[in-house]
Parts: structure tokens; C-alpha cells; sequence
């Protein structure tokens, strides 16, 4: 029997790359003389990903690596007034409405009475914010918000909350943070790809007994009618 459910939440549950991706392409446009667009974007990426020990996840750190990628590519002579917009950028982008992907309530109401755990990552405020917004608090068990989703950033939560690893199911768009981890502990791994997941969340899929794919959310309580069924 599947004794948890683990759901991831940015573009599993609610749309975030998204935005993610309108504030990079006005980011290039304010930046427009300094290098062609994907010149600007390399190198934002690059700074990102850098920068993900120093900042984690999260539109804080992609504000704070906007503002360095602007100072490197004019050598710092970037004006006050572009920083301003920069800053602003990030603010909008904290202040967005949170806008749930289609077919989330229908298989959360297909799931209703089992353990469900939302585990997410990033800035601890933006994902609180986030989770009050999206209005499905209420329907988990609990919430974890992890800096990063590493093999022992989830065994820590399994041991919280008494889950063995081998009856845990996680469900997410990212191979590499809600997949692969899973998977090195012994559990379900369920992989609901997103078109706008960020590159530094892609990784090869392995074969795997316990790796599943689905077209989209709606799928995954069939899928665990079927696991259980064969169990």
C-alpha cells in the first residue's frame, strides 16, 4: 500500500516558471545594448545556477543574480535607475497571483482521506505566501519547505512524519529534485512533466521499477489504484 503521497508545488501545482520566464524576456529588453538575447540570457543562467549555494531557490536569488548579470555585462556601469527596475521586476514577481494548473482539484478531490504532504523548495516566505494563495492548505496533512530536495532532505521528512520510504510516493515536474531522490530511497517516483521547467531541474530518467510518468495530474490516482492493486 502507498501509506503517503508527496506532492511537489511550482509547476506541479501552480503555475511559476512561467513568470519566471516573462521577467527574464523583460530583463533582456532592459538590457537590450549589452548583448543579443540569448547572450543576456546565457549568462543570466549561468549566474543563477552559480549562485544557487549562495541564494537557494527562489525569486529572491533569481532578483539578486538579475542584478549581477547587469553589472557584469556593463562592466558596472549599469545606472541606478535599471537596478531600480530590476528590484521592481522581483517585486511583481512576489506579488503574483497564484494560478493553479488545470486538473489539480479534481485529483486532489480523487484523494481525498489519504496522507497527502506538500514538499516544495525555495524562500520560506514566497512559498508560505504561495501555499495561503493557492487555497489548498487545508488539504494536506502537511507542508515541508525544504532549502534544497536531496536524498536526506526527504529522509528527514519521512522520519518526521513516520513514513517508511518504500510506501512513499512522490509526484513532481522535476526528474532531478522530485524523482530521483525518491527513487534512491526506495520509493515511487512520479514524473508530471511541465513545458517551462528550468533547465538546472533536468536530469536523465532511469530505468526504474519504480519511476512512473503521466501526461498530467489527473492520472495520478489511477495510478495508485493500480500500484496498490498489484502490490
Amino acid at each position: 500500500m502507498i501509506e503517503a503521497i508527496g506532492l511537489d508545488a511550482d509547476d506541479t501545482l501552480w503555475e511559476n516558471e512561467t513568470f519566471f520566464r516573462v521577467t527574464e524576456s523583460s530583463f533582456v529588453d532592459l538590457l537590450a545594448d549589452h548583448g543579443d538575447p540569448n547572450q543576456i540570457t546565457g549568462r543570466l543562467y549561468d549566474v543563477g545556477r552559480r549562485n544557487l549555494a549562495r541564494y537557494g531557490f527562489g525569486i529572491k536569488g533569481f532578483t539578486l543574480s538579475m542584478v549581477q548579470t547587469a553589472i557584469e555585462l556593463t562592466e558596472g556601469r549599469v545606472p541606478g535607475h535599471v537596478i531600480g527596475q530590476i528590484l521592481d521586476m522581483g517585486q511583481d514577481m512576489l506579488a503574483h497571483p497564484v494560478h493553479l494548473i488545470a486538473g489539480v482539484e479534481q485529483a486532489l478531490d480523487a484523494l481525498q482521506g489519504r496522507r497527502l504532504i506538500l514538499i516544495t523548495k525555495g524562500d520560506l516566505l514566497d512559498q508560505e505566501r504561495k501555499v495561503a494563495a493557492s487555497g489548498l492548505a487545508e488539504r494536506f496533512e502537511a507542508v515541508e519547505i525544504l532549502a534544497d530536495k536531496t536524498p536526506e532532505a526527504y529522509s528527514r521528512v519521512l522520519w518526521r512524519h513516520g513514513i517508511s520510504a518504500e510506501r512513499f510516493l512522490m509526484a513532481g515536474n522535476s526528474m532531478k529534485s522530485d524523482v530521483l531522490p525518491v527513487l534512491d530511497l526506495g520509493g515511487h517516483g512520479v514524473f508530471l512533466p511541465h513545458d517551462l521547467t528550468w533547465a538546472v531541474e533536468h536530469a536523465e530518467a532511469p530505468e526504474h521499477p519504480r519511476l512512473h510518468e503521466l501526461t498530467s495530474i489527473t492520472e495520478l490516482p489511477d495510478l495508485i489504484g493500480r500500484l496498490e492493486a498489484g502490490s
